[in-house]
């Protein structure tokens, strides 16, 4: 291992980078059910969890000859080599380069189209508490069950719960998709208050259900992934009797270890009943047939058919059947680190300290955004609570560091070309 002695974690909790590995070496069997034998996209934080962390899809050039890889095609069109770690030497050699969060493609190395995996994203908006999130996590539960599908559980390791389920690999990764949605807008049927499936951030309330991390080329941190928060939380396996009063800051680098020996995994049977999609498919043609069309894609995807007018509705135009109206939205800041960023919010709360007064928790959007190989953090305020005469005008952000500024220009250029 290179720098052992390098520190990962130093304000709230103090791990080094052995530490970390010593960490996932304790856990490695539960580690290993989660990303054995799928492409994995490295996420690396070469300068620890405090500093800022770029996804690498290409496996490196130098690497040891035991080290599987393979070659997976994007929506783009371009290809990558990517790492599959199947041992405990793989995911030691994955730390040593960085690598804290465990980030691995739904889908096996012998079936590159068909994912074995649906997964569940709950995603709770500024605002919303850990009560809530677990109470659209029973509600999946129980949805998940009448559609003859098994959910497990985890903790993301930060604010939401992830329910993965195996499912057979039948389907494409837009059949997959699909059923995420279906399951979405059911979701969020039996629970309009708590539950949305609106891709839109302007547009949601409670706990949201991404269905869009079923397409192509997305990826989540899997079961025993250390997340970059202070306390070195972890993605936690749970069994659904704890979700009721399970808490997302128990489980940590420290104390997982102590589970793991003592309980066990609680995901350590998730392969052994892979179920049908079948069901949540024919919801989904029933939701089309009443109207319900495609929603949005992410920004990097191609228009798909059936596809709505992929713009934020605060900038979509009127619709000459049922205009919407426009969000009064600033940007505030951009910036690759999130600490800066939000103390961007503030001075700027501090230079409109009257306005700021008026706002809600959810009139602030913050949103991680993904670049090509790296991640920064917008800012944007809604001033739908303040009266027009005080809203502030669109100022330059501070900071105002988006990283794809230096190639987008080109990227256009090329196209137009």
């Amino acid at each position: 291992m290179t720098h052992p002695d390098k520190s990962y974690f130093s304000r709230q909790t103090k791990l080094s980078k052995f530490d970390i590995l010593r960490y996932y070496l304790s856990v490695a069997p539960g580690a290993l059910a989660g990303i054995r034998d799928r492409p994995l996209v490295l996420k690396r934080f070469v300068n620890g969890a405090e500093g800022e962390a770029f996804y690498q899809k290409r496996a490196p050039s130098k690497r040891p000859p035991w080290l599987r890889t393979i070659t997976l095609a994007f929506p783009s069109g371009r290809t990558a080599e990517e790492v599959v770690v199947d041992n405990a030497a793989g995911l030691a050699w994955i730390v040593n380069l960085g690598c804290i969060e465990l980030h691995p493609h739904p889908l096996r190395s012998r079936d590159l189209d068909h994912p074995d995996e649906l997964r569940v994203d709950l995603d709770p908006c500024p605002g919303i508490g850990w009560a809530e999130v677990r109470i659209v996590a029973l509600e999946v539960k129980s949805f998940l069950e009448e559609m003859g599908l098994h959910g497990w559980p985890k903790t993301s390791g930060s604010r939401g719960i992830h329910i993965n389920v195996r499912i057979q690999p039948c389907w494409t990764f837009d059949e997959v998709r699909r059923a995420a949605l279906a399951l979405s807008r059911a979701v969020e049927r039996r629970a309009p208050a708590l539950a949305t499936s609106k891709w839109w951030k302007e547009e949601r309330h409670g706990v949201f259900l991404d269905y869009n991390q079923n397409a192509k080329d997305r990826t989540t941190c899997s079961a025993y992934s250390v997340r970059p928060l202070p306390d070195a939380r972890v993605s936690a396996p749970l069994h659904w009797h704890e979700v009721p009063d399970c808490e997302p800051a128990d489980f940590t680098v420290l104390t997982i270890p102590k589970r793991f020996a003592e309980l066990g995994d609680p995901h350590a049977n998730i392969d052994t009943a892979p179920g049908s999609l079948e069901k949540l498919l024919e919801l989904a043609a029933r939701d089309e047939a009443a109207g319900f069309g495609d929603a949005p894609w992410p920004p990097h995807f191609r228009k798909m058919e059936g596809e709505a007018r992929r713009v934020a509705p605060s900038r979509a135009k009127s619709m000459a059947k049922k205009p919407r109206t426009k969000m009064p939205l600033v940007v505030v800041a951009n910036s690759p680190s999130r600490g800066a960023a939000l103390a961007g919010l503030e001075k700027w709360k501090s230079k409109h300290s009257e306005v700021a007064r008026l706002l809600t928790a959810d009139d602030v959007l913050v949103d991680s955004m993904r670049g090509r190989s790296s991640t920064w953090t917008r800012i944007r305020v809604n001033l739908r609570h303040v009266p027009e005469e005080l809203r502030p005008a669109q100022e330059p952000p501070d900071p105002d560091d988006d990283p794809t500024r230096e190639w987008r220009p080109k990227r256009v250029s090329n196209q137009g070309a």
